[in-house]
């Protein structure tokens, strides 16, 4: 076996799967359906990279009536990618990696009829966990929508409730700027690019502050561009990490009403914050209203919908044992995504064998997961209260 060869099979299925993800024309509902098909995501590589992708129906179905070309043209640029370099970038940057079998996975995605084959995030993804609400609405809000939404995150995150949103100008930043300010449940955010990418230039801060105290969520590997189509597939997550979603202010038509869309379809409670009858920003979520959706004036309306009180917080419980100083000190080398023992020795500057003992332990205790020659840090430790 050549050494390329030996460096390939080292790889984790991470690596090969954001291999995939950066060749062009590689959407999410691509990427599923090949992840789907073949049993590993090394055999989905070499199958693009041979020009040789399986014929399946529902394949056929993600790669519309150009298959052969877009298939071609994914064979032509697996040559111009190394999927070791490619995932020696992120790990570089500090940008977790989570497939459907990594620990870091959200497991609100897991049961969700169009889940992602793969979340780059960037933040803790152990804080989405426990109850959350999206936070909506249209990017030309007006200066009442703005105030609202403001008031509904900064409500909402001190009553233990995670904001959700796409880090979008108008509504969506009013609302993350709101938790922000009370310093109470995390922030949770889902972009439409790579999270390198900051998009809008605008919110370059607020995206960070989301990252330093809670977590950011992407589809797409680094370097990818904000394109129009990403955002509706962004708004499906939206919608899958919400308990209820409130829409404050929107027009007929746009993002928002495609994220009520799509928590429609998952059977999640849709709220509508009431406007002016004048106002076309507030057409939509009239429209929502005279159709049914519950009327959301303030948090106390959303925490009566999701069956809590305004002064109750569901507080996780940690029921793992405390790592030791050394093994946290491990434990914080991982930035959420597999390492292997090389890795590990070089961030933290512990000797080998000092090393592989902390691990056993943080292994014993819950923290860490082996998986052939690669340790993963575990999320989503036992919790009580709330939606795991």
């Amino acid at each position: 076996m050549t050494a390329p060869d030996r460096a390939a099979d080292a790889l984790p299925d991470e690596a090969w799967v954001v291999a995939l993800a950066s060749l062009d024309g590689m959407g999410p509902a691509r990427l599923g359906a090949l992840l789907r098909i073949h049993r590993h995501p090394r055999d989905a590589w070499d199958a693009v990279a041979a020009d040789a992708v399986v014929a399946d129906p529902q394949l056929g179905d993600a790669l519309g009536p150009d298959a052969a070309a877009l298939t071609s043209s994914w064979s032509r640029g697996a040559r111009t990618i190394d999927p070791a370099a490619c995932w020696s970038r992120h790990v570089d940057a500090g940008v977790g990696v989570a497939i459907r079998s990594s620990p870091a996975y959200p497991d609100a995605f897991v049961d969700d009829p169009d889940p992602p084959a793969v979340v780059f995030l960037a933040g803790d993804p152990d804080v989405v966990v426990g109850p959350r609400v999206a936070v909506v609405g249209t990017r030309d809000c007006t200066r009442y929508g703005h105030d609202i939404a403001r008031q509904l995150g900064a409500e909402l995150a001190q009553a233990g409730v995670s904001v959700v949103s796409g880090l979008a100008v108008g509504i969506d930043g009013a609302a993350h700027t709101g938790a922000l300010e009370v310093g109470g449940a995390p922030p949770i955010a889902v972009v439409g690019s790579g999270l390198d990418v900051v998009y809008p230039q605008r919110h370059r801060s607020l995206w960070q502050r989301v990252v330093e105290h809670g977590v950011v969520l992407s589809e797409y590997p680094l370097g990818a561009a904000p394109v129009a189509w990403h955002f509706p597939a962004r708004n499906r997550l939206i919608a899958a990490l919400a308990d209820v979603v409130v829409v404050v202010e929107s027009q007929e038509r746009g993002g928002s009403m495609h994220t009520v869309d799509e928590a429609n379809r998952r059977d999640v409670d849709v709220m509508a914050v009431p406007g002016p009858v004048t106002s076309p920003v507030s057409s939509g979520t009239n429209r929502l209203l005279a159709e049914g959706a519950s009327v959301a004036r303030d948090a106390t309306d959303v925490l009566v919908q999701m069956g809590l009180s305004a002064g109750a917080r569901r507080v996780a419980v940690e029921r793992r044992p405390p790592p030791a100083p050394v093994d946290q000190l491990v434990l914080d080398a991982f930035d959420w995504q597999p390492a292997v023992i090389d890795h590990l020795a070089l961030r933290t500057g512990l000797a080998v064998d000092e090393l592989v003992v902390a691990l056993d332990r943080l292994e014993r205790d819950g923290w860490v997961e082996r998986r052939g020659g690669w340790f993963e840090r575990r999320a989503k430790p036992e919790r009580a209260g709330g939606r795991p």
